[in-house]
């Protein structure tokens, strides 16, 4: 994509955007497969359908709504992603991370991403919260190309992807909210085919806790804006490099599972927007 057609579309999204609500969050969430119910919980809200920002991607993924949420969450202003893109979907990586430069045009100082994952440790359970300390990335990354000055370096560091005192913060508030919660380094792989199992072996050897087909690249481009993240992975089946004799894995019922958590993780991404 030409470099200044891009920009144009980033710009125009934002000016639709702050027309359709003129509120400056400084907070964003990322809404992974199953989990869009947190946008139930935004209070005083705006919804803008993706298909009406200009230049805006549409989410194609099972679980995903397409909706652009604006509105207040744990006594502060947030937009929420409803849905997400994915480099599996046939987007390229500028596209998909497009968000995340309209996000830093806006102002936003803060990124809080989710995702539905396997679970590659094997004292994870389904149902577990897992906060990512760090990535292994197996995707392209959402940074070649021409550097975009503007947003940030050519060469951005990446040895605190995710933020440590949001990460400290997310376990306190866990502990004082009675949830459990893991904590452990999120892989990404490009999908859309499930992994192998030893595949799964092969990532759990190299030190991945959990692992999936999006955040990365978000975290990435966020991150090269000079926006802060924190990251929250809901282990919905298991990925331990064994699998019995007819057993498939499921996006659907991935989804199912993914809800079922989502009250838990709603609960300790408000209080976190709440106390920073």
């Amino acid at each position: 994509m030409d470099v200044n057609t891009y920009l144009e579309r980033i710009q125009s999204a934002v000016t639709y955007i702050q027309g359709m609500d003129p509120r400056r969050p400084e907070t964003a969430i990322i809404l992974g497969s199953g989990l869009g119910k947190l946008a139930d919980k935004i209070e005083n809200s705006t919804v803008i359908p993706y298909s009406t920002i200009p230049g805006f991607p549409v989410s194609t993924a099972i679980g995903h709504k397409g909706n652009l949420i604006i509105g207040e969450l744990g006594g502060k202003t947030v937009i929420a992603m409803q849905g997400r893109f994915h480099y599996y979907e046939g987007y390229d990586m500028w596209t998909v991370t497009m968000p995340e430069r309209v996000f830093s045009k806006m102002g936003i100082k803060y990124l809080f991403v989710s995702n539905a994952a396997g679970g590659l440790n094997e004292s994870y359970s389904i149902g577990d919260l897992m906060l990512i300390c760090d990535h292994l990335n197996f995707a392209p990354s959402p940074l070649i190309g021409p550097n975009l000055e503007e947003f940030g370096p050519r060469f951005p560091d990446m040895g605190h992807c995710y933020d440590p005192a949001l990460t400290r913060l997310a376990e306190e508030c866990g502990k004082d909210l009675g949830i459990a919660l893991q904590k452990g380094v999120y892989t990404i792989v490009t999908g859309p085919t499930y992994e192998t199992p030893a595949e799964c072996t092969a990532y759990r050897r190299l030190g991945g806790d959990a692992i999936g087909m999006s955040t990365v690249p978000e975290v990435i481009v966020a991150r090269h804006c000079g926006i802060k993240c924190m990251g929250v992975s809901i282990i919905t089946d298991e990925a331990f490099g064994t699998r019995k004799e007819g057993e498939v894995i499921d996006g659907a019922e991935i989804v199912k599972i993914a809800d079922a958590a989502a009250d838990r993780m709603t609960t300790l991404f408000t209080e976190v927007i709440r106390r920073m």
